[in-house]
């Protein structure tokens, strides 16, 4: 087992694969439509944009749920 004190980080690496895995394919199945050349295309761009998106969130999670907490009553 991981410990729990890492979990925001790997909180931040599932949604940042999840995002960027669905936002890259909705763009290159509608640039290139769904052929078979299609799907390799979309691994590179998934991990181009996967590899950018990691550390945005991992360092902007935190502000974004502080902002959240003071926009918020308990």
């Amino acid at each position: 087992m991981i410990s729990r004190r890492f979990a925001p980080y790997i909180y931040g690496v599932i949604q940042a694969g999840i995002t960027t895995a669905v936002a890259s394919g909705i763009a290159t199945f509608s640039a290139l439509g769904f052929i078979a050349l299609s799907v390799p295309a979309w691994l590179v761009a998934w991990m181009i944009a996967w590899a950018t998106m990691l550390p945005v969130v991992i360092l902007i999670a935190p502000l974004i749920q502080r902002a959240v907490m003071r926009l918020t009553a308990p």
